[in-house]
């Protein structure tokens, strides 16, 4: 138990680490490829990434190791194995960047069936509307209205392959129609399509001791949207889905009968080419980092060492481009950057009786990769077979377009035929 302990810690400094690190003056670097530039990964469909539920939402959005329940189709399909309730249904509603519009959304339908002991089956629809606009031509008349929106099925089966262990693997259908056929620069756009697969594993010991306390200890970690590239033009280039990967572990400690902590860390990064460092004057010219159009694999494995990282400067600071007509880069600046795409969610949940439950949480993304960054909050009811949870987002700058947003989600859990559903009075 004290080597456990001690792996713990070790794992939960780490990300503190990180974040101290990140905070290293750039003021230095080259203008165009310096690290205090937004150098945002980007990719198709990122929709695909937004938690869609409210229990890991009002946790900073995190959720691969947090105890099973309906949700976890996106975070961890594999926890499904391990599911207590025979069968479970959840629904949840977010209204999605409303300091920009008044229109846009996200609805998430989810649910799995224990096929035995050991295994599960689990489903959802994902359905993300971009609300209603207008569709004008290059002199500013109206083609037509249209409503942009994207959806995702997702099918998985979950096994236990010890006592503690779980695998999982999730298929996924995307269609994504933005522009509803509109010409766009004299070719003619369709909705993009694509068939993408998770793969996931769990590991959770609830033989765990802290002092007199009774302790579960969980972690988790998924590949999510391993697919091919999209495309909305015959000629455009085709772009990445969202493959990511996201790690995470968790710790429940049961104060008593009545009374549980869990405190839950995830690290998240993108399995997709890093931006390069191009030439102010000509995109086909590459001066740092690697060219991103590259094939799926190319692109996954690649996505641990091709960032640009920070040029050189000589004593008159300008940049230093060597014989090869390459910028010449700091050494050690290639693994900062990787280390800057990694997004770090922290949560703490409080349950009384796995009746009510209050969770805090916070989200950091780097200010070079997106500067996404803020606290959530939330709670969430149980009463018989019925849940409700609530999260809400609150940033740490004003005027960020993810302020106030919300998210509901109302749960059912039905227990095997004629026993009652899982307590916190009966776990221990």
């Amino acid at each position: 138990m004290k080597n456990l302990i001690v792996l713990l810690c070790l794992v939960l400094s780490v990300p503190m680490v990180l974040l101290a690190q990140n905070q290293i003056d750039c003021a230095n670097a080259v203008a165009g490829g310096d690290c205090d530039q937004l150098r945002a990964i980007t990719t198709a469909v990122p929709f695909l990434m937004i938690g869609p539920d409210s229990r890991s939402g009002a946790m900073g959005d995190a959720g691969v190791a947090l105890s099973p329940d309906a949700n976890a189709q996106h975070w961890n399909a594999s926890k499904l194995a391990f599911a207590e309730e025979e069968m479970a249904f959840a629904f949840s509603y977010s209204p999605w960047l409303r300091q920009l519009v008044d229109d846009m959304n996200l609805a998430y339908l989810t649910g799995y069936k224990k096929l035995n002991k050991t295994s599960a089956v689990g489903g959802s629809l994902r359905y993300f509307t971009l609300g209603d606009i207008i569709f004008t031509d290059e002199t500013g008349q109206v083609i037509r209205p249209f409503r942009p929106a994207e959806f995702a099925v997702d099918v998985s089966y979950s096994l236990q392959l010890s006592s503690r262990w779980s695998g999982g693997l999730t298929a996924r259908w995307i269609n994504s129609n933005l522009t509803g056929g509109v010409n766009v620069s004299g070719a003619d756009s369709r909705a993009a399509n694509a068939f993408a697969v998770d793969l996931s594993t769990f590991y959770h010991n609830n033989d765990v001791t802290i002092g007199d306390m009774d302790a579960d200890f969980a972690f988790g970690a998924v590949i999510s949207n391993i697919g091919n590239k999209v495309s909305y033009t015959n000629t455009a280039q085709r772009d990445f889905l969202p493959m990511n990967l996201r790690t995470g572990l968790a710790l429940t400690l049961h104060l008593d009968r009545y009374n549980s902590f869990t405190f839950i860390y995830d690290a998240n990064k993108l399995l997709v080419p890093s931006p390069p460092i191009y030439d102010q004057n000509r995109r086909d010219i590459i001066l740092a980092g690697r060219d991103p159009n590259v094939g799926v694999a190319a692109g996954l494995f690649g996505s641990f060492t091709d960032a640009a990282g920070r040029p050189m400067r000589d004593e008159n600071g300008d940049p230093i481009i060597n014989a090869d007509g390459r910028l010449e880069i700091e050494p050690g600046s290639v693994l900062q950057e990787e280390l800057r795409e990694i997004n770090h969610s922290f949560g703490v949940e409080y349950w009384y009786a796995k009746q009510f439950a209050v969770r805090f949480g916070y989200f950091y993304e780097h200010p070079t990769k997106g500067n996404r960054q803020f606290f959530t909050a939330g709670f969430g009811f149980r009463y018989n077979i019925f849940g409700l949870d609530m999260s809400y987002l609150i940033p740490t700058e004003q005027r960020n377009p993810l302020a106030n947003t919300l998210r509901f989600t109302l749960s059912i859990n039905f227990a095997e035929q004629g026993q009652p559903g899982p307590t916190i009075l009966d776990s221990n």
